[in-house]
């Protein structure tokens, strides 16, 4: 028999359900199938090894739980990826498997994310006389700088919250972003000022 078109979908929706309880690897295909109401096998059609799971549900998440406000210019995206972090700081549990997924090899051969197209777009905006070269290395490095991976590095690594992490991409994205056309930089309103700040590529010309 056909299995129905969202069986993928259910299973991904409840393995978040069993994240709020479990960590991702205490999760086995067993419980998730229970959860779902559904036999292993099913599963392992659609998931056949955890990596591929793994790369799915934190697709998933990204769409569902963290979706990112839209962006055109600079100063956008700055405020988007601070309530982006702000919603990771929300939910961890969902963003540490963001993180972790991002860490392991590709399995899905997916599309580029939408954040990564999103970046790509600005960048072609405010722009557009940057070579090649180093637009690539701009938009790398703030897909990195504006991920998942980065807030927990933070998170785990120096026991950050929303607003320090905020601050820290602020600086790291700044000297990235000294690459663009000054015309096109402004300094974002940051979640947490802190006095005397240094002066850095946001400030204005």
């Amino acid at each position: 028999m056909e299995e129905p078109v969202d069986t993928a979908t259910a299973i991904l929706a409840s393995a978040a359900v069993l994240l709020r309880e479990r960590s991702f690897d205490d999760i086995s295909y067993r419980a998730l199938a229970d959860e779902v109401g559904i036999s292993e096998r099913t599963i392992y059609r659609q998931y056949p090894t955890r990596a591929h799971l793994l790369a799915a549900l934190a697709t998933w998440i990204e769409q569902t739980c963290f979706p990112l406000p839209p962006f055109v210019t600079v100063s956008d995206f700055c405020a988007a990826v601070h309530e982006r972090f702000r919603a990771f700081d929300a939910q961890p549990a969902y963003a540490f498997v963001g993180a972790r997924a991002s860490a392991i090899s590709p399995t899905l051969d997916p599309e580029p994310a939408y954040i990564t197209r999103a970046i790509e777009a600005m960048l072609d905006v405010a722009a557009p006389t940057l070579n090649r070269r180093d637009r690539r290395r701009v938009a790398t490095a703030l897909c990195y700088f504006s991920s998942a991976m980065f807030w927990a590095r933070l998170r785990t690594g120096f026991d950050l919250d929303a607003a320090e992490i905020c601050d820290a991409f602020d600086r790291a994205a700044g000297p990235v972003l000294a690459k663009l056309p000054a015309t096109t930089r402004s300094r974002p309103t940051t979640a947490r000022e802190t006095p005397n700040p240094p002066v850095t590529a946001w400030a204005e010309p």
